[in-house]
């Protein structure tokens, strides 16, 4: 329902995060560097044609009130990406960002795609939540966690309604 793009200093970026949130919440540095390493690895394997190159010419180029943002937008732009999904709306302002590209949250950006198929987005659910097994999660639990962790109220409205 979507094509995931990026370039490898966005995924730089979110190793060096996530490996940041595991050791906040008490991971040990090694534990937390190897398991945000093989998220990465992961994505790259999930998603290889996902990666973005040559954007580097246009960084520097939006004036974004982040100029360590300038990356996200230039690989936005070279890849013809319709959205930038970020929980960091602030430094990414509609007058410096292409028309074409649209700025949302990721609880908007959920939402917006279950509303295409909640029916699809149930059997993510399902798959995801199968794939728990010490201990088990069920669906129920899965929806849950999206909506209470993850702020996904709408999109986990969208799929219960369609159970």
């Amino acid at each position: 329902m979507y094509r995931p793009l990026w370039s490898t200093a966005i995924l730089e970026e979110l190793e060096y995060h996530q490996a940041q949130k595991l050791i906040r919440r008490g991971a040990a540095e090694d534990a937390a560097t190897q398991r945000a390493r093989h998220l990465i690895d992961r994505m790259r394997m999930v998603f290889d044609d996902a990666l973005v190159v040559d954007w580097e010419s246009l960084e520097g180029s939006f004036d974004l009130p982040d100029p360590d943002d300038e990356h996200v937008v230039a690989a936005a732009v070279v890849a013809g990406a319709d959205a930038i999904v970020t929980h960091n709306l602030k430094d990414f302002p509609r007058a410096k960002i292409p028309a074409h590209i649209h700025v949302v949250a990721p609880a908007v950006f959920a939402a917006d795609i279950v509303a295409v198929s909640p029916d699809a987005a149930l059997r993510a659910v399902a798959a995801m939540a199968a794939r728990y097994l010490a201990p088990g999660r069920s669906v129920g639990e899965v929806l849950e966690e999206l909506a209470s962790r993850f702020g996904m109220v709408e999109a986990v409205d969208s799929i219960r309604a369609v159970m």
